[in-house]
């Protein structure tokens, strides 16, 4: 060995072999779930990610069937659905440090016996022809914060067991129809559905403080009205949807029928919104009212 270098070599082996120099970098702290900030962590790995403005997306499909009293269910479309979003971290004086989801999706409907994206669908029941409209929803926005909307600190609501956690929320919606008058109160016409969602995964990947994203699984399912394309007029009966899905690594890891129909009709929706978009959630009744015109449907008297 070069005795000029000798002495530079043997101290760099003693700096790194030094008590600070060996001292292991300190690892994160698990996320507690016991903890408000723990729970928004948490609850950011299932939605999103942890870190700001990264792209993450879900997919599900499945079934959507008819209700009529009096008569057989029918299964009406295959459906597919995806959803785009990101967070922001957000911060308020008085609720503290959380988080803005933005998102976009879509839902198709799939001609059951041609495996097809539907464009035009016989309704059944009146016999008419019509032109299917696809769910295109954007946007679907929400901010969370580590309090509630009654002032206590958010908890750990879904059910651990083993190394595996779910949840499961039920959503009854009833209010004014988008599509509706003034005098709902008086003649009905009220908006009346139920969301159901159920959430899954695996504890170690919602845990680890290294991931800053969850493996999920989810189930949705929907009861409502029957949608305003099917030119129903107020029969009586109802559809409702059956679905599964679950948190892609990519948006292209979604099926070819979904990436070719939004490359050629909803190419937006490859990217999910802005993290400072403040526009008003749309739903597909607000979107309907959007796309179609309204037609008299009396004499007026």
């Amino acid at each position: 060995m070069n005795r000029m270098l000798a002495p530079v070599l043997l101290a760099a082996c003693a700096a790194l072999a030094s008590p600070a120099a060996l001292a292991a970098k300190p690892r994160p702290a698990p996320i507690d779930l016991d903890e408000p900030q723990g729970v928004m962590a948490a609850n950011r790995k299932i939605q999103c990610s942890t870190q700001d403005n990264v792209p993450v997306t879900y997919w599900w499909h499945g079934d959507m069937y008819s209700r009529v009293q009096g008569e057989r269910d029918r299964l009406l479309f295959k459906v597919q659905g995806m959803n785009t979003r990101q967070c922001t971290t957000v911060t308020d004086p008085e609720k503290g440090t959380g988080y803005k989801m933005v998102s976009r999706e879509i839902l198709l409907y799939v001609d059951p016996k041609t495996g097809e994206v539907a464009r035009r669908w016989k309704n059944p029941w009146t016999g008419e022809e019509v032109s299917v409209m696809h769910v295109a929803n954007d946007p679907v926005n929400f901010t969370a914060w580590p309090v509630g909307r009654d002032g206590k600190p958010v908890t750990w609501t879904a059910t651990v067991h083993g190394k595996r956690w779910w949840n499961t929320n039920t959503f009854p919606l009833f209010y004014q129809n988008p599509l509706a008058g003034d005098y709902q109160k008086y003649v009905g016409g009220f908006y009346h559905a139920t969301e159901m969602f159920n959430f899954m995964g695996d504890m170690d990947s919602l845990l680890d403080p290294k991931r800053h994203t969850a493996e999920v699984q989810v189930g949705w399912v929907r009861v409502s009205s029957w949608l305003p394309w099917m030119e129903m007029s107020g029969r009586a009966g109802e559809v409702y949807f059956h679905t599964a899905g679950v948190k892609l690594a990519s948006f292209d890891d979604l099926p070819a029928i979904m990436k070719d129909e939004i490359a050629a009709n909803y190419p937006e929706y490859m990217t999910p919104p802005p993290t400072d978009d403040d526009r008003p959630n749309e739903t597909s009744w607000t979107y309907f009212k959007k796309k179609v015109k309204p037609q008299g449907g009396g004499s007026g008297h």
